[in-house]
C-alpha cells in the first residue's frame, strides 16, 4: 500500500470525493468519446472507410476490457489520488497524440496502426476509472449511501455522451477535428489538476475498515472488515452474471438504436439522431434516481431485499417495454418504449456497484474490475450477435429474446445476498 490506512471518512470528505469523481469521470468520458464526434473529419482527411474506423473504435474496447481485472487489483493497492491524476494526464496526452496523427503528412502510411495503438492504450488507461471510483466509495461512504454515490459517478456516461457532441461539433465545424481533440484533451488535464488540488491526500484504506479498530470515535462509515473475499462468494458471481446480461442489453442501444430507427422504423436521419439522444439525456437523471431509490429501499427493507428491489423491478419492466418497442406497429410508440427500456436498464447501475462494494469492502477494486470485465464481454458480443440474429429471425424476435435475457438478469438477483453487517450505518 502506498498510503497510510484510513478507516473512514467524514461526510464532508465523502461528498467532496463523490463530486470530484463525477468531474473526473465525466472529463474522461469526454476524452473517450471525442473521437466519435470528429471521426467524419478524420475519415475524410485520411480516406478511411467505416470498417477501418470501426476497428479503431474497437481497439479501445480491447484494451479497456483486457485491463479491467489488473486495474481493479491496482485500485486495491495504489492511492486513488495518484491513480486518477495519472489517468487524467494520460487521457489528455493520448487525446493530444490522436490530434497529431498525420500532422502535415507525417506518418500517413501508418495512420491506422497509429490510431490502433493510441486507442488501445487509451482503453488501458481508462480501465481503472470505475473500479477505482467504486473502491474509493467503498472505503469512504456509508453503505446506506453507496448506491446513490456510485450512480452519480456512473451518470458520467450520460453526461459525456450528451455533452461531447454539443461541445466538440461546433469546434470541429469551425476549426477542424484536431482543434476539437485538443480542447477535449485540455478538459482531461484540467480535471486532473482539479482532482490533485482538492482530493484529500489520505483516504486509501490499507488496513481494517472497522471503525472500532481505528480508535477514532468519529469514524462511522460502517465499512466492513478487511476479511471478505468477493471472488470466493457465490453472491458476487450471481451479481456479475446479472451485470453481464444487463450490459448485453444496454450495448444494443449504444450501437444499434440509431440504425434501428433509420433502417427498421424508417425515421429520417436527422430525426433519428435527435431521438437517439433522448435515452442518454434521460439516463443523466435515471441513473442517480435508481441509486437513490435503492438506498431508500435498503433503509426500509434491509440490505438484501433493499438492493434487490430496484434491479428486479427495473429489469423486468425493461423486458416488457422492449417487447412492446419491438412489436408495436407505431414507430413513435416504439421510440417511447425503447427509450423507457434504456433508462430502466441504466438505472440499475447504482445498485449493481453498491452491492459489489458491500460484498467486497476493501477488495472492491479487484471485484469491480472483475465485474466490469464481464460487463464489457457482454458489450463485445452484443453488437455483433444482435444484427446476425436479426438477419435470420427478424428484429422482433431478436429483441423479444433479448427481453428474456433481461428477465434472467433480474432473477439472478434472487441469489445475491448482502451480508447482514453491510447494513450498518
Amino acid at each position: 500500500m502506498t498510503d497510510p490506512a484510513l478507516t473512514s471518512a467524514p461526510p464532508s470528505m465523502s461528498k467532496r470525493l463523490v463530486l470530484l469523481l463525477i468531474v473526473v469521470a465525466s472529463a474522461g468520458y469526454v476524452c473517450r468519446v471525442a473521437i466519435t464526434v470528429v471521426a467524419p473529419g478524420m475519415m475524410r482527411e485520411f480516406g478511411l472507410t467505416q470498417v477501418e474506423m470501426g476497428t479503431v473504435f474497437s481497439a479501445f474496447l480491447v484494451g479497456y476490457t483486457l485491463f479491467q481485472v489488473p486495474s481493479g487489483g491496482l485500485a486495491d493497492r495504489v492511492s486513488a489520488r495518484r491513480i486518477f491524476l495519472v489517468l487524467c494526464l494520460g487521457w489528455a496526452l493520448l487525446t493530444a497524440l490522436t490530434a497529431l496523427v498525420g500532422w502535415h503528412g507525417f506518418g500517413l502510411a501508418i495512420v491506422i496502426p497509429q490510431l490502433w495503438l493510441i486507442r488501445f492504450l487509451f482503453g488501458v488507461i481508462a480501465a481503472p476509472t470505475y473500479p477505482t471510483s467504486g473502491r474509493t466509495i467503498a472505503v469512504t461512504t456509508a453503505p446506506r449511501l453507496q448506491a446513490r454515490a456510485n450512480s452519480l459517478v456512473l451518470a458520467s456516461v450520460g453526461v459525456g455522451s450528451a455533452v461531447t457532441p454539443l461541445l466538440l461539433a461546433p469546434i470541429t465545424s469551425h476549426y477542424g477535428w484536431r482543434a476539437a481533440l485538443l480542447v477535449a484533451g485540455s478538459i482531461g488535464a484540467a480535471a486532473g489538476l482539479l482532482w490533485w488540488r482538492f482530493a484529500p491526500q489520505h483516504f486509501h484504506s490499507s488496513g481494517s475498515s472497522n471503525p472500532q479498530d481505528s480508535g477514532d470515535p468519529s469514524a462511522g462509515s460502517g465499512l466492513r472488515e478487511a476479511g471478505p473475499r468477493p471472488l470466493r462468494s457465490a453472491s458476487f458471481w450471481f451479481l456479475s452474471a446479472s451485470y453481464l446480461l444487463q450490459s448485453y442489453l444496454g450495448y444494443i442501444f449504444i450501437f444499434w438504436f440509431y440504425l434501428y430507427l433509420v433502417q427498421v422504423r424508417h425515421f429520417e436521419v436527422l430525426q433519428a439522431a435527435s431521438l437517439t439522444a433522448l435515452p442518454w439525456v434521460a439516463t443523466i437523471f435515471g441513473i442517480p434516481l435508481g441509486g437513490a431509490l435503492s438506498d431508500v429501499a435498503v433503509m426500509r427493507l434491509g440490505a438484501n431485499w433493499g438492493r434487490r428491489s430496484v434491479p428486479l423491478a427495473a429489469l423486468c419492466a425493461a423486458a416488457v417495454f422492449l417487447v412492446i418497442g419491438a412489436r408495436t406497429p407505431s414507430a413513435l410508440v416504439a421510440v417511447a418504449a425503447l427509450t423507457a427500456c434504456t433508462v430502466l436498464v441504466q438505472c440499475t447501475e447504482g445498485p449493481f456497484w453498491a452491492t459489489m462494494t458491500q460484498l467486497s469492502g476493501e477488495r472492491s477494486g479487484i471485484a469491480g474490475g472483475t465485474m466490469n470485465f464481464g460487463s464489457n464481454l457482454g458489450g463485445m458480443v452484443s453488437p455483433a450477435l444482435t444484427p446476425w440474429l436479426a438477419e435470420r429471425i427478424g428484429w422482433e424476435t431478436t429483441l423479444s429474446l433479448t427481453a428474456g435475457l433481461a428477465v434472467v438478469a433480474a432473477l439472478l438477483w434472487l441469489r445475491v445476498r448482502v451480508e447482514p453487517q453491510a447494513e450498518l450505518l
